[in-house]
């Protein structure tokens, strides 16, 4: 079963038990999705899994900025909200990488590339972010590379 199907599939489920947050992140995604495939010129189509986890990553990361700003003006309402839909949208992402398992890569990346500068910085994140789309949080993994190559 594909992303797509699996989507499908809960939202009927979210429908018939009336589980409202789970409801409208999966309307929200659904939407999410048809935006991008407009954006691609593909109205009626259909997005790859990769493409799809795109749209995922983007949706998560609205919500954790939001949980930042909701956070900092006080209004835990909507943080929790925000938190509620974000641990929705974490079930469709992979499992995220520690920041030592970060590190790690990080590691042999550089040894890879023999990178030795902060001029390296952008081959070392892009080797490291090859591949594992959704598992390696941005943050960490340019806070790594910056102490490890100063």
């Amino acid at each position: 079963m594909n992303l797509t199907e699996k989507i499908e599939k809960d939202y009927i489920s979210a429908y018939k038990a009336k589980d409202a947050v789970r409801l409208a992140v999966l309307r929200l995604l659904k939407t999410a999705v048809k935006h991008r495939l407009v954006a691609l010129c593909r109205p009626g189509g259909s997005l790859s899994d990769d493409e799809l986890l795109d749209v995922f990553v983007k949706e998560a990361k609205q919500r954790q900025d939001s949980i930042e700003q909701y956070g900092a003006a006080g209004r835990e309402d909507l943080a929790d909200r925000e938190r509620a839909e974000l641990a929705v949208l974490h079930e469709y992402l992979p499992k995220p990488l520690t920041p030592e398992e970060i590190a790690v890569l990080v590691e042999t990346a550089i040894k890879e590339l023999s990178a030795c500068s902060a001029k390296d910085m952008g081959k070392v994140i892009s080797a490291v972010m090859a591949g594992r789309k959704g598992c390696v949080d941005g943050k960490i993994l340019a806070e790594t590379v910056k102490a490890r190559l100063a």
